[in-house]
């Protein structure tokens, strides 16, 4: 027979500054619930003052006897506080706006070199430089797996290789289950390479259509048309994350993209050109045109969120962790492109559509060049999407158009228009105005995400 429990007016102050409330609770109700296998105690019903509370229990028995943990108690136990969540938001902020530099300057170069190697140089072979920069991908892991090294000599290399191993198999694990931390048994021995090489598969696919899609209407339509519609991805971005990241539509957010997409549109068309343009390209190819780069939008938005939601490790991860295996994500996918995206070039060869021609002299060093850039580029931003968000990083992309047209006027010594200006200061405060409500959201998510508990040295878990 159970007893009413008393107010706890008579217990000791050793006992109350000894035990947790929670866990001296969880314990009292085990104990109020009737005799217990192996319990010292017999089952006869007592006063709350007359039940001992640690003295009379072995180690074992209080393990046995005690409930396990409910899902909210876990992850109060788990959660940062709000302290630590502003500092792990301010470090990945820090991070982000490194690789956020780091892939503006290194697009700048990519495009400034390829439409000279295209335009001046006469090599105008579009897949093939889609498939040598997509392919160059492969060295990103590698490049980081010597950084990783040189940080780390005091280490054999067994040991290295298989912490690093051991890091890479968790977080993919991580990846595939959405969550912090996997729990032991419920298949966590399984191997994650499985689902990485589909994640790959999907994700390099819709890559390549978009990436294709701007090369093929390039000569169908018209210079503005382009720019105004594939830069549109952003827009994509922000509503494929609402159904698969389970974003929440937000006023802050649809605001600033509204203005970016804004801007965009007052470069391409505020110049007065686009009437000229028009006559280059009949009314049947343009329509065709910007219908292709209609698709290769929509699929670039697509790409992105598909990466965050199939391919990043979840909110709560460390930053030294999402970048690494955003980097090995990136390799895959330089993997993928190499053994298995080369076929359409005998195909295209064959067809006429684009004869394969291998480049030498200024042309190959160039190309070596703007390949290099275009690695370092994908690489910072992969790294960008994982550490903030797909609509975040582009807007952040949308900078560039910006960047290239005030490098052109370095170059060409063509000062910049009025509606580049505006167009160009619009998205930089669509961009400001991004970030600040992504800022807010980090710190909240970090708040209530379940901590990484490993070593954000690197590879130690």
């Amino acid at each position: 027979m159970r007893t009413t429990k008393p107010t706890r007016s008579g217990e000791q102050p050793l006992l109350s500054s000894y035990h947790s409330s929670d866990d001296e609770e969880r314990g009292r109700r085990a104990l109020r619930g009737g005799n217990r296998r192996g319990s010292p105690l017999p089952p006869t019903a007592t006063t709350w003052s007359q039940t001992p509370t640690y003295s009379h229990f072995a180690a074992s028995d209080l393990i046995t006897s005690r409930p396990t943990l409910s899902r909210r108690s876990t992850n109060q136990l788990r959660s940062r506080s709000p302290t630590s969540a502003r500092l792990e938001a301010k470090r990945k902020y820090t991070y982000a706006a490194f690789f956020l530099v780091t892939s503006l300057v290194s697009f700048v170069v990519q495009t400034e070199l390829a439409s000279h190697i295209q335009h001046d140089l006469g090599w105008d072979k579009a897949y093939a430089m889609l498939y040598l920069t997509h392919g160059s991908w492969v060295f990103l892991w590698p490049l980081q797996l010597i950084f990783l090294r040189l940080q780390r000599r005091e280490q054999t290399w067994n040991q290295f290789w298989n912490n690093h191993k051991q890091m890479l198999r968790k977080t993919a694990q991580m990846v595939e289950r959405q969550e912090v931390r996997v729990p032991r048994g419920m298949g966590a021995d399984r191997s994650p390479w499985p689902y990485l090489v589909r994640t790959t598969a999907m994700v390099t696919i819709a890559l390549t259509v978009a990436g294709s899609s701007w090369y093929v209407a390039v000569s169908m339509t018209t210079p503005s048309d382009l720019t105004a519609i594939y830069n549109c991805s952003a827009f994509f971005a922000y509503a494929f994350s609402v159904p698969l990241l389970k974003e929440r539509l937000r006023l802050d957010k649809i605001l600033a993209v509204f203005v970016a997409i804004i801007g965009v549109l007052v470069v391409a068309y505020g110049g007065g050109s686009s009437s000229d343009e028009a006559g280059q390209a009949g009314p049947a190819t343009r329509f065709a045109g910007n219908i292709i780069i209609g698709i290769g939008s929509v699929l670039y938005g697509l790409y992105e969120v598909l990466y965050k939601r199939y391919a990043c490790p979840p909110d709560g991860t460390s930053a030294n962790r999402s970048m690494m295996f955003a980097n090995t994500v990136g390799s895959l996918i330089g993997v993928f492109t190499v053994f298995v995206l080369w076929i359409p070039i005998p195909v295209l060869h064959i067809l006429g559509w684009e004869t394969f021609e291998i480049p030498t002299g200024e042309t190959a060093t160039l190309l070596l060049i703007s390949v290099v850039a275009n690695m370092v580029f994908s690489g910072s931003f992969l790294v960008l999407i994982s550490l903030t968000s797909p609509v975040l990083s582009s807007v952040a992309a949308l900078l560039t158009i910006f960047l290239v047209a005030i490098v052109d006027w370095f170059l060409t010594g063509q000062p910049l228009e009025a509606p580049a200006i505006l167009g160009g200061l619009l998205i930089v405060v669509a961009f400001g105005m991004l970030s600040w409500s992504t800022w807010k959201e980090m710190n909240e998510e970090d708040r209530k995400a379940p901590v990484d508990l490993s070593s954000d040295s690197g590879d130690e878990d």
